[in-house]
């Protein structure tokens, strides 16, 4: 009896083992990160052949540990945002002051919502959306970002151009996602080197 009670007891802490381990394995979504550094692309107006001569900038914000190796792919763990279609007047080549909200108008101060879109027989995300980075790389997972707003702001601080930028989302799933980021943002001119429409590289990211 003593024996079968013992197995039991095995048993029951084998069960609540496996379900707290299920629980850390669960993905825990920071709603308001910090973003810590980040760069800005500009793309120029990237969709003139379609009648937009709006100029079109990309915006990546990153916390925690992701870096970029030398090869140019995203390591470690952490939070990544990316705004693809970030709209401004065709005289802006920066990213400018303003509240920038969510939308598919493709006018000054919005932003393209997160969608899939298959090229080539490739499925891959655009516009708006959210990557988290996990210790387990199965547990790693992509959020599209359907509505809300982010607001930009500068500060100059010892001749040092600051970026402010405060995000206020919804997710396709109907996660709030807000974030914070106050940092320098530098601008990377892409507009010679980018094929109009042409699909633009994705950040490729390696687990360690």
């Amino acid at each position: 009896m003593k024996i079968y009670n013992l197995l039991i007891i095995v048993f029951t802490i084998f069960l609540v083992s496996c379900g707290g381990g299920t629980a850390y394995n669960q993905l825990v979504y920071e709603k308001n990160p910090a973003y810590s550094w980040g760069y800005a692309e500009f793309f120029g107006n990237y969709y003139s052949n379609y009648g937009n001569n709006n100029n079109v900038l990309s915006v990546s914000l990153f916390t925690d540990s992701l870096k970029l190796n030398t090869l140019g792919n995203l390591t470690g763990l952490g939070q990544f945002l990316f705004l693809e279609d970030v709209f401004q007047a065709p005289t802006d080549t920066l990213l400018q002051d303003g509240t920038y909200t969510i939308n598919d108008s493709g006018k000054p101060f919005t932003v393209a919502p997160g969608k899939n879109d298959t090229v080539d027989n490739t499925l891959y995300p655009i516009g708006a959306y959210i990557s988290y980075y996990e210790y387990n790389a199965a547990n790693s997972t992509m959020k599209l970002i359907s509505h809300g707003s982010f607001t930009v702001s500068h500060t100059v601080s010892h001749s040092t151009y600051i970026y402010n930028i405060a995000c206020n989302f919804k997710t396709s799933d109907s996660l709030d996602l807000k974030g914070n980021f106050s940092a320098q943002l530098p601008h990377i001119n892409q507009s010679l080197s980018t094929s109009k429409s042409g699909v633009r590289k994705k950040l490729a990211y390696t687990h360690k």
